[in-house]
């Protein structure tokens, strides 16, 4: 089986999809062939990877947005894939239907962004019904939608889009693993070794209500102290909030993970959340909230969720983690990646629903090559 992969969420810096585009690529290796098709500067072919030229997004962290179809199309009609998922709902959405209709092969749209939510967020919320029609007649085309989560799957329900599954993405259990706790980043940021240390890993987009979580760390007070990485950080923070303000390498935010004490996600409409399950894989709990697809992760046992999206309902969060045993939470948060979301297990699901789509099983394939 073939699989080519479209999207437009792909640069250095890319969160969640191009972790999961890596890890999918790493694990269909000698199970299937794959190709990722993404925009560049220019066209290229490396293997796996194939480049479509894309104009830069002003300010865009190294994205591109494709304008034109056409090449993206040609790109996929000469690789004759078997399946082709589609990774964003943009132009490279609508070039893997026409791609899939010509080729007459099953298309999967990966549903990893909230588009209404990302546009009312900035725009209003007038823009819903425009969006909410534009999503219902793109992914009418689809054979199977899959979302992250059951929080952004009962959205697109109520939207009317048909055919939806739940397609949990994973983390690398082996790379995000409690071995990496390194006592000495307490004393790198000039903390007390008794001092909780909480972290926050991921962009400073509006959704991750960072403005929120600083003001529960006004409220902690010294007996806490937070540490953010990422790239375009606040600069104007409370005493108790350290910064890496840098893209960090998968390496180093383990490292930054599993030496912390808890994670705090204060964001409240995550589509999946992957920081959360690197932060548990790391050994350590989770404060967050219970809106967005957060909560579904963090089970009871594996952190704390807050009652509200405040800041005071956030702050009393940590303080009550803290004071019921958080070490065991973390070692129930490991275990319960184990089980649940190991890259190898999340992706055997995810080849199951694609055999379902092409009918293609690993006795298809035994036949094929004693023909």
């Amino acid at each position: 089986m073939h699989i080519a992969d479209v999207t437009m969420f792909y640069t250095p810096s890319s969160g969640g999809v191009r972790t999961y585009l890596e890890a999918k690529r790493r694990w269909l290796t000698g199970r299937a062939q794959h190709s990722l098709i993404v925009p560049d500067s220019r066209r290229f072919d490396q293997g796996v990877i194939h480049g479509v030229p894309a104009l830069p997004i002003p300010f865009g962290n190294g994205y591109r947005f494709p304008l034109r179809k056409r090449s993206w199309v040609d790109t996929l009609l000469q690789l004759r894939p078997d399946l082709i998922e589609a990774g964003d709902p943009y132009v490279t959405a609508w070039a893997c239907v026409e791609a899939g209709q010509r080729l007459g092969v099953p298309m999967v749209g990966f549903y990893h962004s909230d588009l209404p939510r990302l546009v009312n967020s900035r725009l209003g919320h007038w823009t819903d019904p425009l969006l909410d029609s534009y999503i219902r007649r793109l992914y009418r085309h689809f054979d199977r939608i899959l979302a992250p989560s059951q929080v952004i799957a009962d959205k697109l329900q109520r939207l009317g889009v048909a055919n939806v599954r739940l397609q949990p993405l994973g983390v690398d259990t082996s790379q995000f693993h409690p071995r990496h706790r390194d006592p000495s980043l307490k004393a790198e940021l000039g903390i007390a070794p008794e001092v909780p240390l909480l972290i926050f890993v991921g962009r400073a987009a509006r959704e991750k209500n960072l403005p929120l979580l600083l003001k529960a760390m006004k409220l902690l007070g010294k007996g806490y102290h937070l540490l953010l990485v990422g790239p375009g950080m606040p600069r104007s923070v409370p005493a108790n909030v350290s910064i890496i303000d840098a893209f960090a390498q998968a390496d180093r935010i383990a490292r930054y993970l599993a030496s912390s004490d808890a994670l705090i996600h204060a964001g409240d409409s995550e589509t999946f959340g992957l920081v959360v399950l690197e932060a548990m894989a790391s050994g350590i709990p989770v404060i967050g909230t219970r809106m967005g697809a957060v909560a579904e992760l963090v089970v009871p046992g594996c952190g704390l969720l807050a009652d509200a999206v405040t800041a005071p309902a956030l702050a009393d969060a940590a303080r009550n983690l803290f004071a019921n045993g958080h070490y065991g939470m973390g070692r129930l948060a490991r275990k319960r990646v184990e089980e649940c979301y190991a890259w190898d297990k999340v992706l055997a699901q995810l080849l199951v629903q694609y055999q379902e789509l092409t009918g293609y099983t690993d006795q298809k394939k035994q036949d094929s090559r004693r023909a």
